[in-house]
């Protein structure tokens, strides 16, 4: 054995490695997951990959109790963090250990605790909380909506705040187990699949789990008296759809309407791929809201989305944003686009099998309806900015850019592209420039300038020599059959 002397240097050097981390090393965790459009929406210093909900909720007074329980892994050394939040707070725990807690901006609940935790490590917090959600408002508006029996949770850009702590960006995806408790009679509707019910002491618990990741925008909860019909779609995906039962003159229209949710979803999978969730299914409130929302497996529909009649378009609308916006979630509330035109594409393609005009009928009918000066033509879908996120321009002109790079590439590479991008970035997040660069790998063509002038440039492209759409100035231009029912899911997430 040889002996080595270490010099007095050398030994503090050799110490200084050995020792962890200080307390001083230890630094808190971003208030904001750094999305450009919401500063303070998400957090940073850790990642979440599951969310256990226990809920009891008193529809008379709008009470709700919840214990969380997040299992999360830290991605810095964090003396503290944020959750987004709104309701009253009891108790926080981290690792077991009781944490401190305050208050902090419009929505953020700051959490010290008891020691640092170490990047990588894996921590389970527990928030038990309790409070009146629809007294709760940020920035001023609220998303939980009551209805006569009950409330719903379902809204865009953020809906979690007002019914469980959370890291609230799709960024940060996770798994869920939902478990509600309420009076018997009323049933409490969530995302995936219902494991198991239970009733005692006049509550029946509804436990629902959701075993892909699954942004927190899209996980939903309603609570009220619902008629409930089950089934499975063709390719074998049990089907859950829920209807209020006092929707009144619109009970007949919403059933016609979200009854073909299997057939539908089957019918995408032939454009998509593989239905990429182990659900399915669609739930219809009696709320007053008008718009619809693609909560993962399970999405919302307002009863106005049915006023006029059947409209099975906007269940291909929502049904599309499983693979487009739910399977394959953006990277930033920038990238909409890649949520919105293709799901808004899916009912041009829609109308198409139905015989009631063409993709390529429609997009001629969207160009010549707008002319050069319409401020439709201002909003970039690539980058419309928070204050049009979801202006009509999205859908519509970020619709007629897909059937664009359809005629650029041809159909062979586009249904390619189309079927090949919710596989190579499946159960994750993709920006609008990794669409681009997939459509180029693909189609084997330059396309920057194409997505430039479509996507980025706030005026109307030329129309393109051969294309239908080189019509007289003063034409009228003429509306295919199909689409009074696709412009009204242009209201699809209008407050």
């Amino acid at each position: 054995m040889h002996r080595r002397l270490i010099v007095p240097s050398v030994l503090a050097a050799s110490l200084m490695l050995a020792i962890p981390a200080s307390a001083a090393d230890f630094t808190p965790g971003a208030p904001g997951i750094g999305d450009p459009y919401y500063p303070a929406y998400g957090n940073g210093g850790y990642d979440v990959s599951h969310y256990d909900l226990k809920l009891k909720y008193q529809p008379s007074t709008d009470r709700l109790d919840g214990t969380a329980t997040i299992l999360a892994t830290t991605t810095q050394d964090l003396s503290r963090f944020d959750l987004d939040f709104l309701l009253d707070v009891s108790e926080v725990r981290v690792n077991g250990a009781k944490a401190s807690f305050a208050t902090s901006g419009q929505h953020e609940l700051v959490v010290t605790p008891a020691k640092g935790l170490a990047k990588g490590s894996a921590v389970t917090i527990v928030v038990r909380y309790s409070g009146v959600p629809s007294t709760k408002s940020a920035y001023g508006f609220n998303t939980w909506h009551r209805t006569p029996d009950g409330a719903v949770a379902a809204d865009e850009p953020e809906s979690a705040w007002w019914w469980f702590p959370s890291n609230d960006h799709p960024l940060d995806k996770a798994t869920y187990d939902v478990s509600v408790s309420v009076p018997d009679g009323t049933q409490a509707i969530s995302n995936g699949v219902l494991q198991s019910q239970r009733s005692q002491l006049g509550r029946t618990t509804y436990n629902w789990r959701s075993n892909k990741p699954q942004a927190t925008y899209l996980t939903t909860l309603a609570v009220g008296k619902f008629d409930i019909t089950t089934g499975t779609s063709a390719a074998g995906v049990p089907i859950t759809n829920a209807y209020s039962k006092d929707l009144g003159d619109n009970a007949g229209a919403a059933r016609a309407s979200v009854e073909r949710t299997g057939e539908v979803a089957d019918w995408l999978s032939g454009y998509f791929g593989p239905y990429p969730f182990n659900a399915l299914g669609g739930y219809v409130p009696n709320t007053t809201t008008g718009y619809a929302l693609e909560t993962e497996t399970r999405p919302f529909y307002s009863p106005k989305q049915f006023a006029n009649g059947a409209n099975v378009s906007v269940v291909v609308h929502e049904l599309a944003h499983q693979w487009y916006g739910d399977d394959v979630s953006l990277k930033g509330w920038k990238d909409i686009w890649i949520n919105e035109g293709f799901a808004s594409y899916a009912e041009w393609l829609w109308s198409e099998s139905q015989g009631d005009g063409t993709a390529q009928e429609l997009a001629d009918y969207v160009y010549a309806s707008h002319p050069a000066d319409d401020a439709f033509w201002k909003v970039k879908p690539g980058d419309p900015g928070p204050a049009n996120q979801f202006d009509d321009a999205v859908y519509d002109r970020g619709a007629l850019a897909i059937q664009e790079l359809r005629d650029k590439i041809g159909d062979t590479a586009f249904f390619k592209i189309l079927k090949g991008w919710p596989t190579e970035h499946a159960y994750g997040n993709a920006s609008v420039a990794d669409f681009e660069k997939y459509a180029e790998q693909v189609s084997g063509k330059p396309l920057a300038a194409f997505f430039d002038t479509w996507l980025f440039t706030p005026s109307k492209p030329a129309a393109q020599s051969g294309q239908a759409r080189t019509v007289r100035p003063d034409a009228r231009p003429v509306a295919p059959k199909s689409w009074r029912q696709i412009e009204r899911t242009h209201t699809v997430h209008d407050r």
